[in-house]
């Protein structure tokens, strides 16, 4: 019988686009972001063609707004927060004061209330956390100083945007410039009692609510959350765990809400933070992560279908200056602080590039300014259109940044340096550290052997090229191993080998095998198609875990590929042998991994 279904339509319209622009955007080195926000767009009703359902999508958001929420709480990390407390906190509130300024200034400019313009300064002082993580990750710079002032930093904005969705709604509801909620509390006693609290009375309360719900969390929730999800663990049911999961994200968020009055989206912060101080904190974040993408990815769709892009015709100018406070505002104040604290050039061009764009607390803050009557759906477009302009020429600010730096560097800081060489050997400093991690030198090694990642199988490999003096050089892109590595005394290069520079790095032409040992068959493919057109005889080995996946490998160029499910059903096969067919006793630890039976071998292939 047929029916609407617009609660399927807009699902698999919006993920539909948002595969094939993601997978665009991709393709030409974008943030996938991008091809989310343009899938929007397109699914909205300012362009022709397929209109999601409009009532649907919102709600569909903010489901994505609690998950990519619980996600930020998940990865919260006090710890790297007070490592640079020094300069990310004072850096970050300065830069976001400054930036909420010039907001503001455009705000009245344009003839918009003064809380309208405030939300407009807020939701361009922050910078999206997914956008910068990538790029830092792009630049194997998250686990050095800038990239953890440069993360610091972005958690000092998280924290400040959290405080921001609290007290906006309870501003709101107190001034002239929109129609947000009253406050219920003080709306009771003022019936009640007659009792008029007044701007500060309201703010005031809404902190102590605020304060309470924290309270809560850190008292019990702390203890009574990792506990449920350690009983649930022990049931031994994936399923469960991960709806277990769910539960709490979805539910802290709701009850939050409800009962305290805070937003869904500090609820599932909290519940975030809270969890990932238990040790299944790692295992939670990776059992959420399917259905956190697809809510996040549904969330930037949703954002999407708000934008008209006739603003873009239509009011040219007032995009321009958003995107200036943005990409040169923001990135000039940031720059400006870090080299007041005497850091180097390098580390204050890193945090001015990475926080050159807008994103996700971005689109919360505008969705929540036009709710409450403050701000203009006019601001709320002009925040869309500097978000997917900042985001799309964020590389090539990162870009510009690499070439000024020699300019902006000063020579004389060598001189020095030379002098103090000897003393600087014995105990290097963190930037030196850095610095070494960021120059890549190609390897002086010829037929040698390229181990490609040093995880759990690769580290095992290495040690037996090691122990039988093998020439061999490591390509990892996890900071942390390749610190282990260079303690070990290995040769390691520092990037991805999908990349054809790295392998060129790693003088694939002249080596005379490449092992792969990462895990993403994907990415698998690519690296032994590339070395295999570089470097025809040089003997490929790889690992997968389904048939498919091996003869995919082969096709593209691998000699031997290993099924590590068949090697373990293998291994046991050989266990069983020395029960049942009474071949040689087995060796377990180090040594075991070669059994001789006792029985008549299979004849060797030809």
């Amino acid at each position: 019988m047929p029916h609407d279904t617009p609660l399927i339509s807009t699902v698999v319209g919006g993920l539909v686009l948002a595969f094939i622009l993601g997978a665009i955007a991709n393709r030409l080195r974008l943030p996938p972001l991008v091809g989310y926000l343009v899938a929007g767009v397109l699914a909205g009703p300012h362009t022709p063609g397929f209109v999601a359902d409009q009532s649907l999508a919102p709600e569909l958001a903010e489901i994505g707004v609690i998950l990519l929420m619980f996600g930020v709480g998940l990865h919260f990390s006090l710890k790297d927060l007070l490592s640079v407390r020094g300069i990310a906190v004072p850096g970050a509130v300065v830069q976001i004061g400054f930036a909420t300024l010039l907001g503001w200034g455009l705000g009245a400019l344009m003839g918009w209330p003064t809380g309208g313009s405030l939300v407009f300064g807020l939701a361009l002082s922050v910078a999206s956390t997914v956008v910068l993580l990538k790029a830092l990750q792009e630049r194997r710079l998250v686990e050095t100083e800038r990239g953890r002032i440069a993360v610091g930093w972005l958690i000092v904005e998280d924290l400040a945007m959290v405080l921001a969705l609290v007290l906006i709604p309870a501003a709101a509801s107190i001034t002239g410039d929109g129609h947000g909620p009253v406050e219920p509390l003080s709306a009771g006693l003022n019936r009640l009692l007659g009792l008029d609290l007044g701007v500060g009375g309201i703010i005031a309360m809404t902190l102590v609510k605020v304060a309470l719900f924290v309270a809560l969390m850190l008292v019990f929730g702390r203890k009574l959350i990792p506990w449920t999800m350690h009983r649930i663990a022990h049931t031994g049911s994936r399923e469960l765990f991960r709806l277990g999961v769910l539960a709490i994200a979805l539910g802290v968020a709701f009850g939050a809400s409800k009962l305290f009055g805070v937003s869904l989206a500090l609820g599932a912060f909290f519940a975030g933070m809270v969890l990932a101080e238990s040790e299944l904190s790692h295992r939670a974040a990776q059992e959420s992560l399917p259905l956190r993408d697809a809510f996040a990815v549904l969330f930037f769709v949703s954002v999407g279908m708000l934008f008209d892009p006739n603003i873009l015709i239509e009011q040219p100018l007032p995009v321009l200056a958003t995107v200036f406070i943005i990409v040169i505002g923001k990135s000039v104040a940031a720059f400006l602080i870090v080299l007041l604290f005497r850091k180097p050039v390098s580390t204050a061009l890193t945090i001015s590039a990475s926080l050159g764009q807008i994103g996700e607390f971005s689109f919360i803050l505008a969705a929540l300014g036009v709710d409450l009557g403050l701000l203009p759906e006019e601001g709320r477009d002009l925040i869309l259109a500097g978000a997917i302009i900042s985001i799309i020429i964020n590389p090539l600010l990162f870009f510009v940044c690499d070439r000024i730096r020699p300019l902006l560097e000063s020579p004389k800081r060598e001189e020095p340096m030379a002098e103090a060489a000897p003393a600087a050997e014995a105990s290097p400093t963190l930037e030196e550290a850095d610095a070494e991690i960021d120059e890549v030198h190609p390897t002086a090694l010829n037929r040698h052997a390229i181990l490609v990642g040093y995880g759990r199988v690769g580290s095992i490999v290495g040690q037996n090229l090691k122990s039988s003096g093998t020439p061999f050089v490591v390509i990892e892109d996890s900071d942390k191993r390749i610190a282990e590595l260079r303690t070990q005394g290995i040769e390691v290069l520092s990037g991805n080998a999908v990349s054809r520079e790295t392998l060129d790095l790693a003088n694939i032409a002249g080596a005379r095998s490449l092992v792969i040992a990462i895990p993403n068959a994907f990415e698998a493919c690519r690296i032994a198609e590339q070395g295999r057109t570089i470097n025809p005889s040089i003997l490929i080995v790889a690992r997968a875990h389904s048939d498919a996946e091996v003869d995919e490998l082969q096709q593209y160029g691998a000699d031997t590929v290993i099924m590590g499910e068949r090697e373990i059903a293998l291994g046991m096969v050989d266990r069983l042998a020395q029960v049942h067919h009474d071949s040689a006793p087995y060796e377990d630890g180090p040594s075991a991994g070669t059994i001789v039976p006792s029985v008549e071998p299979p004849p060797e292939k030809e």
